[in-house]
């Protein structure tokens, strides 16, 4: 057995201790396939799960790390042969199974995407959870049968992860997007990216009427709580919010008004356990619409041992865009 460059959590008496260090490989799970890892992400999952600020981990010792892309190293799986580019996201990958801030992983066959024609597996990694998210909300958001014409779009936690790759694919087919962000001086890139307005996160997250003024048809919302409630105060008559992340809280202090006054639908996005099926088409809308060169523009790329470092500062508001981990 051999050992690995790896991010290991460990629990201690008062909490948790993340260290970059060598990581036993007769200590990973069982799977069946085996991936020689060379990208990751810094979700803010991530950052949540290394700085323990937050119960992600559910299990110790753990390799964090809810992404990764790489080469199939060994497989039993019939889908997967040595030599196959791989990404996965998700599937409890870095929470209750080892996960991809380590050179190998070990996993089951199932969780895994091929790497679609056309990306790379650093641009998968700038793309990650946070984009792969914000595919599937517009997915729903299509499915729910909205399309450019009937207004404009909001996105919130605007020049996060979610926020900036949901602003380049609304933009892409047309909508007219709001930003929403507590950042002004990311105005310019969130403009570049594709928003046609900006607006204060303060306008959306104190507490708020039951109905607003209604302004946009269509939401992508990462932040939850007021903000989200405020966000589905205002959305248009038959207007829809995908909602996918709780930066500001768990809570919603909302109320029924504009679900039965408005007909407004508040859709759910999961992207941890996405079946299979949505999560390739997911996969391939990225590949198809998302433009490398603003993907580019909004991707920061660190070395592996930067990462601790890199979990304090998402968590602190201090990240825009992607940040792509090179493992390999």
């Amino acid at each position: 057995m051999s050992t690995f460059k790896a991010i290991r959590i460990d629990k201690t008496d008062t909490g948790t201790r993340a260290e970059y260090g060598d990581f036993d490989e007769k200590e990973l799970m069982d799977g069946d396939v085996t991936v020689a890892v060379t990208h990751s992400t810094v979700n803010y999952k991530d950052g949540l799960a290394i700085t323990g600020k937050s119960p992600v981990v559910r299990r110790f010792p753990m390799i964090p790390g809810i992404d990764f892309a790489g080469t199939v190293e060994a497989s039993s799986h019939p889908a997967y042969k040595p030599g196959d580019q791989v990404i996965l996201n998700g599937w409890g990958v870095g929470e209750t199974h080892l996960g991809g801030y380590a050179k190998k992983a070990r996993v089951k066959g199932d969780w895994l995407v091929p790497l679609p024609k056309g990306l790379s597996a650093a641009e998968a990694m700038a793309i990650g959870t946070a984009g792969y998210t914000a595919a599937l909300a517009l997915l729903a958001l299509e499915r729910h049968g909205l399309t450019p014409d009937r207004g404009a779009a909001i996105v919130t936690g605007a020049a996060g992860g979610v926020g900036s790759i949901a602003i380049a694919l609304l933009s892409k087919p047309g909508w007219q997007v709001i930003a929403s962000t507590g950042r002004g001086e990311e105005a310019a890139y969130l403009k570049d990216l594709g928003a046609t307005e900006i607006i204060d996160r303060a306008e959306l997250s104190a507490p708020g009427r039951p109905l607003g003024k209604e302004r946009w048809a269509a939401a992508i919302d990462s932040v939850g709580s007021h903000t989200l409630a405020n966000v589905l105060a205002q959305t248009k008559y038959g207007g829809a919010v995908a909602a996918c992340g709780l930066a500001q809280g768990m809570d919603l202090p909302a109320s029924v008004a504009p679900f039965i006054l408005r007909g407004v639908s508040l859709l759910g996005i999961d992207s941890v356990m996405c079946p299979q099926p949505l999560r390739r088409q997911a996969w391939e809308r990225l590949a198809h619409d998302l433009d490398r060169d603003k993907l580019k523009r909004i991707t920061t790329t660190i070395p592996f041992d930067k990462v601790i470092d890199t979990a304090g500062a998402i968590l602190d508001g201090k990240i825009r865009g992607r940040v792509v981990v090179e493992i390999g």
